[in-house]
């Protein structure tokens, strides 16, 4: 079997690469040129599979004939559009770029697989974002979605031509509306991994203050590496739907905030503070999903609860401030976060 994935070096491309590697699929990624290298994410997969069961390609959402090429030589059993510009605040700061990846890039896939081969299978990562969060209540695949941002109108289009594909010619397109999903993996400027990495750095003595933004946000957080295991299942079932996948229990940015400090002894009241700087020109105040549907057909839950999934992520970045503290100390580095402490 042969899987190609957009956005193979962000966090849940690095780990779905792994899941399908693990069950003896042969990788296809394509990584976005960048004046930096950004592979982090995946270095391991690249020293350990590299040339064997993955390989790796520059491309661009936003070239169409580059990804149909590429289609075209690979002719992959599955197809996993997991790129995207995903950062909800950004969306706001530029939002053309946003749109474009998230409505040109998804539908330039689906015609490519509508010439190349229709029988390939495609999912399109979608979000729960499009849900609007004004209704306090779960939802589903049922649920109508109230955008809010650049970034979930985008999810929207994508979610819409995605489904249009599947009942216009008959392909196998599966949305899967994920809820929020987090990881050591998960990049630095999200607000979860801002507040594991400030916990680390707090609680080595590198930084002395969070700044953050609405506290009282809700969302449904699960894990990433569960999270794509249920991306898997949706393409192995009997026929192309429409899938929420979340944990079914919301938990406000204050008690993430919370159980992150207490983690390490501390009190959050005493490091935190908020500013207008990092509320959404539009909240999203409540956000939680109902997985039913996922629960009931794929032979899937999430494994890892809300205590385990901030405990993963404060003892992993905890490691990481100890590595920062070394670098400091020899004078390696310069502090680039928010309140930095240097050690004598």
């Amino acid at each position: 079997m042969k899987a190609f994935i957009t956005g193979i070096n962000g966090q849940d491309g690095s780990y779905l690469a792994e899941y399908l590697i693990n069950k003896n699929y042969e990788v296809h990624g394509t990584i976005r040129r960048s004046s930096s290298i950004n592979t982090q994410k995946i270095d391991h997969l690249i020293s350990q599979h590299q040339g064997k069961e993955l390989f790796l390609y520059y491309s661009d959402l936003l070239d169409s004939s580059s990804l149909t090429n590429l289609i075209s030589k690979i002719n992959p059993n599955e197809v996993y559009n997991l790129a995207a510009q995903s950062h909800v605040a950004v969306s706001f700061q530029n939002p053309l770029f946003t749109t474009e990846t998230s409505t040109v890039g998804p539908l330039s896939l689906l015609e490519s697989i509508r010439n190349v081969n229709k029988e390939i299978k495609f999912y399109q990562a979608s979000s729960s974002e499009m849900y609007g969060g004004s209704l306090r209540e779960p939802l589903d695949e049922n649920s109508k979605f109230e955008p809010k941002s650049p970034y979930a109108a985008a999810k929207v289009f994508a979610f819409d031509i995605t489904k249009i594909y599947r009942e216009s010619y008959d392909m196998f397109t599966s949305n899967g509306i994920l809820f929020n999903h987090e990881s050591p993996r998960r990049g630095e400027t999200f607000v979860t991994r801002k507040i594991s990495k400030a916990v680390g750095r707090i609680h080595i003595g590198i930084q002395n203050k969070l700044t953050l933004g609405n506290l009282e946000a809700y969302r449904d957080w699960g894990f990433a590496g569960d999270y794509v295991k249920a991306m898997w299942k949706m393409l192995q079932y009997q026929h192309a739907e429409d899938w929420v996948i979340a944990t079914g229990k919301t938990y406000s940015v204050r008690e993430f905030t919370e159980e992150a400090f207490k983690l390490v002894g501390l009190n959050h009241e005493d490091y935190i503070q908020t500013s207008e700087k990092y509320f959404r020109p539009n909240e999203v105040d409540y956000l939680l999903g109902n997985p039913k549907k996922a629960l009931d057909n794929l032979d899937w839950k999430p494994e890892t609860d809300f205590k385990e999934l901030v405990k993963m992520m404060v003892e992993h970045d905890i490691n990481e401030a100890k590595k920062d503290y070394t670098l400091l100390k020899e004078n390696l580095i310069s502090p680039t976060w928010e309140a930095p402490v240097v050690p004598n």
